[in-house]
């Protein structure tokens, strides 16, 4: 069967591989537009459709135009990549129809990149070569310098400046699987696109003398084959917002056509599923999988190594798989965007995850509101059937197995497992008392295993780089990396993908370039509804499973609400459970009426009507609704309030006790006052206010009537004086 498995692979590979030869070319100039829901938003289809009219327009066939995925950069979207052979790739930010014609006719015609429009620009000057160094803590040489300072003085003894070849530190390549830890370092030479291992000076010596001096390729000291992070270090290495991460689970995103099977080929697609369908032992992916640490990316993070072991063993034949796309969380977009960009990961790690425990039907529970990622989920599943990778006698190793979908309405308890079942099979979403657990009896009582959209992304990655490779990438207890929407008073917002144990200072800061117009930075909300705030102080706390529930939040599915000064964190905590109020499904009474009163409670204390009793009953109310609510829901939406009152109490105390909100968030507790000794009566405040409620002559002090007064704040925006106080 091994010999078989591998036949039909090296034909779909093969065809794979002629169908690109057939449409692309090397030598031709590629250019690449963003797609997906958030590019699209921004404009990427009349980007696409100009730059066509363009290509048109030149009558040149060595122009090519291609879709890819979205990079993850929100803030800077549309994103255009530029890739001509034999140079350093180029990317530019927010581009529009005006850009368009300006991109093309410099540099594509002309030669000269327009660096006012670069991603992360505008820079003054392009170097002819880029030297990127892995900055992984399990890279490392036998020197005892820096390999990064060692380099630099080479170079400089060389006589090559910095504007002849720039040194950049990146993250992980994923080419030291096979390696010892410590023992060696790389580095990637661009745009030749050459990854070398390095152990001591010598080989940098000889890097030197032969590559970047002479122009020859050192082929003792390259590290052959498709390392993981690789081809996204290529194109996008020279931006700090994407040389910083770990791509596992995104690594094909922003590199591949999302719709084609033959480029996913390309870059070792079903490599790992035949490599676990030849082998042809389920105990042994279990296995592999158990060893690589990987947890469930859902939030509640249990072992999923365990989880699948349990449906495995039991007696019951007929197993089901479901992958848990109802991503629900405020602000959180990760698994759209895998669905997105990569959806033929996804169902790779799916197929095997099948295998592993002998299930022959699976589903893909997607909330209806991803209209883009229901259409390339499918798409990919169609695709699969037609290649022989779904369905009967999949790779002619004798397992059969067939995807579908099924659309949520957008509850988001149905993220919950029990829920989730229970929408599939047709009923209302609500949760059950459990054991029995779903690996047991689940979907139409029979056993099911349950694991969110990044889990199953993870699996053909661990198949085809190793478990240890993995499980080193992480922490002790979880192996890996975790992917977060960065959102909120944040610089660079996005995707961002990290291994575990990095800590909050290294994203908010390394990543995300700090908080947004020099704002001091007051906490990080992680997990969403779910989640609770980390104090400011608390930024070096590791990420992981383990501490981020010590810290009072939760990882949840890799939501992270950077929040500032100027934000209240009641209201934030108010936000939060208004939220989980809304979405509770009312069958347990915890959550039912818990919900409510705590958040009756949060409404008098941020219209100033609150007590120091009010925070007494909010805390004991919380824990109840903690320690009996039926699901995790009910169990985890006091977290945005317990974490806020246990790490600021002092701003609740202001509200109740001073009437005041520090934050100036809330409106109720807000005032606004005209300083006369500022005013000069120029009536801007006035003539803005919407009541209106100012009164005064040209030229003389102003007044704001407070009876009249709905405290939008439109006269302190509008002041150029900063007459108007807001108190």
């Amino acid at each position: 069967m091994s010999n078989k498995v591998s036949q039909q692979f090296n034909a779909l590979l093969a065809r794979a591989e002629q169908a690109l030869r057939a449409r692309t070319s090397a030598r031709a100039i590629h250019i690449q537009v963003g797609s997906a829901t958030c590019e699209q938003a921004a404009g990427a289809d009349e980007v696409l459709a100009e730059f066509q009219k363009h290509v048109a327009a030149s009558g040149r066939s060595d122009i090519q135009l291609r879709r890819t995925g979205c990079t993850g950069r929100c803030s800077r979207e549309p994103i255009v990549g530029v890739l001509v052979p034999g140079q350093i790739p180029i990317k530019y930010e927010r581009v529009d129809r005006k850009a368009v014609h300006e991109i093309f006719t410099q540099h594509i015609l002309g030669g000269q990149p327009v660096l006012n429009r670069i991603l992360d620009g505008p820079v003054e000057n392009l170097v002819p070569l880029e030297i990127l160094t892995c900055g992984s803590l399990r890279c490392g040489w036998r020197e005892g310098k820096s390999f990064v300072a060692v380099l630099k003085d080479k170079l400089a003894a060389a006589g090559i400046g910095p504007e002849q070849v720039r040194v950049t530190v990146g993250s992980c390549f994923g080419a030291c699987n096979m390696e010892e830890p410590s023992r060696r370092s790389h580095l990637l030479i661009r745009p030749a696109k050459v990854l070398y291992r390095v152990a001591d000076e010598a080989d940098l010596d000889e890097i030197l003398q032969s590559h970047i001096l002479g122009g020859r390729v050192v082929e003792r000291l390259q590290v052959p084959g498709k390392t993981i992070g690789r081809k996204f270090l290529e194109l996008y290495g020279d931006v700090a917002f994407f040389n910083r991460q770990t791509r596992i689970v995104l690594r094909h995103n922003g590199v591949v056509d999302p719709e084609s099977i033959e480029e996913y080929f390309h870059y070792r697609g079903f490599e790992a599923l035949t490599k676990v369908l030849s082998r042809g032992n389920p105990k042994w992916v279990i296995e592999e999988i158990t060893r690589s640490k990987l947890r469930g990316r859902g939030g509640g993070g249990f072992p999923t190594g365990e989880k699948w072991a349990m449906a495995a063993k039991s007696p019951d034949k007929t197993r089901y798989l479901i992958c848990n796309a109802d991503e629900g969380d405020p602000g959180a977009f990760m698994d759209r965007s895998m669905l997105e960009s990569d959806p033929l990961n996804v169902v790779e790690g799916m197929i095997i995850a099948a295998y592993a425990i002998g299930a022959a039907r699976g589903f893909v529970y997607i909330r209806a509101e991803y209209p883009m990622a229901i259409r390339r989920i499918e798409n990919a599943i169609a695709q699969c059937r037609e290649w022989g990778l779904l369905g009967k006698d999949i790779l002619g190793s004798g397992f059969d197995f067939d995807l579908e979908i099924r659309l949520g309405a957008g509850a988001f308890v149905c993220g919950e497992e029990t829920a989730l079942i229970q929408s599939i099979e047709g009923g209302r979403g609500q949760p059950r008392i459990r054991p029995p657990y779903p690996t047991e009896s689940g979907l139409w009582g029979k056993p099911t295993v349950i694991n969110n959209v990044e889990t199953f992304a993870n699996v053909p990655a661990i198949i085809n780089y190793g478990a240890d490779w993995f499980s080193r990438i992480g922490t002790a207890a979880s192996g890996g990396t975790k992917v977060f929407a960065l959102a909120g008073k944040i610089r660079h917002t996005g995707l961002v993908e990290v291994p575990m144990g990095t800590t909050l200072r290294q994203v908010v800061y390394d990543i995300g370039g700090g908080v947004a117009e020099g704002k001091k930075l007051k906490a990080v909300q992680t997990g969403g509804p779910a989640g609770g705030c980390i104090p400011a102080q608390w930024i070096d706390t590791p990420i992981d499973f383990d501490t981020l529930t010590k810290a009072g939040s939760i990882m949840g599915s890799g939501g992270m609400i950077i929040l500032d000064e100027d934000d209240c964190v009641v209201d934030i905590a108010k936000f939060f459970l208004t939220f989980s109020q809304d979405e509770s499904c009312g069958k347990c009474t915890p959550c039912r009426e818990g919900s409510v009163r705590m958040l009756e409670i949060l409404e008098r204390i941020t219209t100033g009507q609150g007590t120091l009793e009010d925070l007494d009953r909010l805390k004991r109310l919380a824990l109840l609704m903690k320690k009996t609510s039926l699901c995790g829901l009910g169990r985890a939406a006091p977290n945005p309030v317990l974490s806020t009152l246990e790490h600021f109490r002092d701003e609740y105390v202001a509200h109740v006790v001073d009437k005041k909100c520090p934050a100036h968030k809330c409106t109720a507790l807000i005032h606004y006052q005209i300083d006369p000794e500022k005013c000069i009566g120029c009536t801007l405040c006035a003539r803005n206010c919407p009541v209106p409620c100012i009164t005064g002559a040209r030229r003389q002090p102003h007044e704001i009537d407070q009876l009249k007064c709905v405290k939008c704040g439109k006269c302190f925006e509008v002041c150029r004086f900063d007459a108007v106080l807001r108190l």
